[in-house]
């Protein structure tokens, strides 16, 4: 089982790391608010409801697995790739507001080019490509494991098991950064360390 420490001022668990894998969006980079808003403009012409509780709670699962679900739920028929695109669309124009989040960059300065790093994401390669880009980031990670490239997402641990496997090291020596419950329990099936990123309303800056 994993360990791992809930705090304002992010703290490392004990012990030593060879290997760092984050989640991107409200972990690495300040994203979700900024989901959240391409969320509603994509859906605001199919009457679906999507509350801002419900879409933290699904934070870390696939654009496409949000689309499908909201689907079941409200009996709607929105064809799923061309909604996906219109919300990367819209999140995509909204980057040159992103911002990184300072507790989990000052973690990846200060490691940076001693120990490996990866993405393992719920959203696409292109969504975390224009994000890690927009802020200057994408070189610091030796490897990005993203949607459509696992076939079981969070709280699966397949995504982070693949990440270790790609960098050539053990999932026990592994820290997961996270924000969500799922990207928890996730990192808790791999056997590995986790450091839990508090949400918006709860970070100070």
């Amino acid at each position: 089982m994993g360990v791992g420490v809930l705090l304002m001022k992010l703290k490392i668990p004990g012990g030593r790391f060879g290997a760092y894998l984050f989640d991107c969006d409200g972990t690495i980079v300040d994203s979700m608010p900024l989901h959240y808003l391409a969320w509603k403009q994509a859906l605001a012409g199919w009457n679906c409801e999507f509350a801002e509780e419900e879409f933290y709670a699904w934070g870390g699962m696939p654009v496409v697995e949000i689309i499908a679900r909201l689907n079941e739920r409200n009996g709607l028929r929105m064809p799923v790739e061309e909604m996906s695109e219109r919300k990367e669309h819209l999140y995509f124009e909204m980057l040159p507001q992103l911002r990184a989040i300072p507790e989990v960059l000052a973690h990846i300065e200060a490691q940076h080019g001693r120990i490996p790093f990866a993405v393992v994401s719920g959203s696409t390669r292109e969504a975390v490509t224009a994000s890690l880009t927009a802020l200057r980031l994408l070189d610091r990670f030796d490897t990005l494991v993203c949607a459509g490239e696992y076939r079981k997402s969070k709280p699966d641990p397949e995504a982070f098991l693949q990440a270790a496997t790609n960098l050539g090291v053990a999932p026990e020596a592994c820290l997961v950064f996270e924000d969500t419950e799922m990207g928890i329990e996730a990192a808790k099936a791999g056997g590995m360390a986790w450091v839990k990123v508090p949400p918006p309303w709860e970070r100070t800056t």
